[in-house]
């Protein structure tokens, strides 16, 4: 099982690779394609739209054979695509193959959390589904720091030709380590539609998509407010970004066990609740060099602590239709994706300065507490 739950671990550490390496490499990109930043910012919500459209779609395909089989093909197709990124010339190849590069990625991690949690012994499938996301968030302690130091001294293209081999990677270790499994579904595809039907299910979605995009807006500009807000070198950013996934690597295992010891949609609630405190504070300390760090720990730390708990409120919410609702879920993470760095992004380009980015998130953040309270009320409802 160890063995089997690292390989989805290696497969996480190359999406949180490819999907946050591009916002601390975001003012070379720019740079590089003589564009704006906050039109580079375009990468980042390419990239979400399509883990968002490659989720239900990749997922129904998929149902019908073996989930480890899926799985490899999921991250052929990543590799294939990550390092085909890295040879873009100009916005739109680069903007096309963002977009392509995404397309597995909610599928890998709806199908893993679900294998996960069948693989992990009983009461302990929250700690499972957080093995997976850890390699996420380690990702954001070692890979996106280093992408971003060879993006600024050497070339971006490095980032991502980084995640393409991390991809051939987690091929080979699916297919040395994961067991034989069945099929991700039981049931067809048009049973499996209809979760689309339920409440319970369109609630959470909103709530991911909405609760989350907090996070995506502080982290989307991260780099600018290190340097130009906080007045830190360039060199800070690499350094900002390994505090930032050591707070997730923390903030990840915390939530797993927020989640068995309350509820996950408790642990949701009250990781919000954090959330907008945190980014708030944020504003009236973003400023300050040494403040800027701490608090870039403590975001980190609460903006991952609510990704095994809402994932399985998800799975909760979609009984029946597990993998195709956990792959959705992702879908919602990446619409919060880009909807935060969208909507940061406005005031930022209308002239209000980086922080403002912190009262989008803050907006974002509280809008999903409120989600959540209605969340909970359905799905006791319902039980």
């Amino acid at each position: 099982m160890k063995k089997a739950l690292l390989s989805l671990a290696i497969g996480g550490f190359g999406i949180g690779l490819t999907e946050f390496v591009i916002m601390g490499i975001l003012p070379d990109v720019a740079e590089a394609l003589s564009i704006s930043i906050p039109k580079a910012g375009h990468f980042i919500s390419a990239y979400a739209l399509g883990v968002v459209v490659g989720a239900p779609l990749l997922t129904g395909f998929g149902s019908k054979w073996p989930s480890h089989k899926v799985l490899m093909v999921l991250m052929v197709w990543f590799a294939v695509f990550n390092t085909l990124s890295a040879f873009a010339t100009n916005y739109t190849s680069l903007l096309i193959f963002r977009f392509l590069s995404g397309l597995p990625h909610g599928a890998f991690f709806g199908i893993g959390a679900v294998v996960a949690a069948k693989l992990a012994n009983p009461g302990k499938s929250a700690q499972a589904i957080a093995m997976m996301f850890s390699g996420l968030t380690v990702a954001n302690v070692l890979g996106v720091p280093l992408g971003t130091y060879l993006g600024h001294h050497f070339s971006w293209n490095i980032a991502f030709m980084m995640a393409g081999a991390v991809g051939v990677l987690t091929v080979l270790s699916i297919y040395f380590w994961m067991p034989e499994l069945k099929k991700s579904s039981d049931v067809g595809i048009m049973d499996d539609l209809k979760v689309f039907k339920r409440p319970s299910f369109w609630i959470v979605f909103f709530l991911t998509t909405v609760g989350t995009g907090g996070f995506f807006a502080w982290y989307s500009y991260i780099a600018p407010l290190i340097t130009d807000v906080a007045g830190h070198p360039e060199y800070m950013v690499s350094y900002a970004m390994i505090i930032a996934g050591s707070g997730m690597v923390v903030g990840n295992f915390l939530g797993a066990k927020l989640a068995e010891k309350f509820s996950p949609i408790n642990a949701v609630i009250l990781v919000l609740v954090i959330m907008v405190s945190l980014l708030m504070a944020n504003t009236l300390l973003a400023s300050h060099k040494t403040w800027v760090i701490v608090m870039t720990f403590l975001i980190g730390a609460a903006s991952f602590a609510i990704s095994a708990p809402i994932q399985m409120t998800m799975i909760k919410a979609s009984e029946g239709s597990e993998t195709l609702g956990s792959s959705m879920n992702q879908s919602a993470f990446n619409m919060g994706n880009a909807s935060g760095a969208y909507f940061a992004g406005l005031p930022i380009a209308l002239g209000y300065g980086f922080t403002s980015a912190d009262f989008v998130g803050a907006g974002m953040a509280g809008m999903g507490i409120f989600i959540a309270i209605m969340a909970k009320n359905i799905m006791q409802k319902k039980a």
